[in-house]
């Protein structure tokens, strides 16, 4: 079975400019709001630059979106059925850390995305990208350490966790094979 693997730069770039003027907002006040330099925002937006999942999770965390419906709006994916191959994928360039957003992208309720994180890669996130959401996180393969806020959580193959409060969180794998599971989100 082949998955079609697109690069997403430029339907990105052109995605977050139009949320930041969707929203009024000049470069410097996203900046202000998601603590990303100007700079780097510019770079971005004139797809200079391919965005980390760090920097990504700033940004979709000041738009109030989650990574998945940002990534999704800039696939402009629809219909109520996603077939495995359409299915839009983004790695990170940094940490090769990979995100399939499962879910159709029609705006219901649940978000449905497919994580696998490399042996050694780390990704974190500011508390903003959780403070909308309802989250849990199935570990579908290898082990995953998730440390959230000060509490740090050892998961297994079929552990679930629910997240608490938001606060910072921090997906790192420390084992020797890749490490995959399911983000589950909730509009609340």
């Amino acid at each position: 079975m082949s998955t079609i693997v697109t690069d997403v730069t430029g339907p990105l770039a052109a995605r977050l400019k139009t949320e930041r003027e969707a929203r009024g907002w000049s470069v410097a006040e996203l900046a202000g709001r998601s603590g990303v330099s100007r700079a780097m925002i510019s770079k971005v937006e004139r797809a200079e630059a391919s965005p980390t999942a760090v920097l990504l999770g700033k940004l979709s965390g000041a738009f109030g979106l989650t990574l998945s419906a940002l990534l999704a709006r800039a696939e402009q994916a629809g219909g109520r059925l996603t077939r495995r191959a359409r299915q839009p994928q983004w790695t990170d360039p940094e940490t090769r850390y990979r995100r399939r957003t499962v879910s159709p992208s029609t705006g219901g309720p649940l978000e449905i995305v497919e994580v696998e994180l490399p042996s050694g890669a780390s990704v974190s996130f500011p508390a903003a990208a959780y403070s909308f959401r309802y989250h849990q996180i199935l570990v579908l393969a290898g082990a995953l350490t998730l440390t959230e806020g000060d509490v740090e959580h050892a998961l297994a193959k079929g552990d679930c966790l629910e997240l608490g409060p938001p606060a910072p969180v921090i997906y790192a794998n420390r084992a020797a094979r890749p490490c995959t599971y399911l983000v589950l989100l909730v509009r609340g």
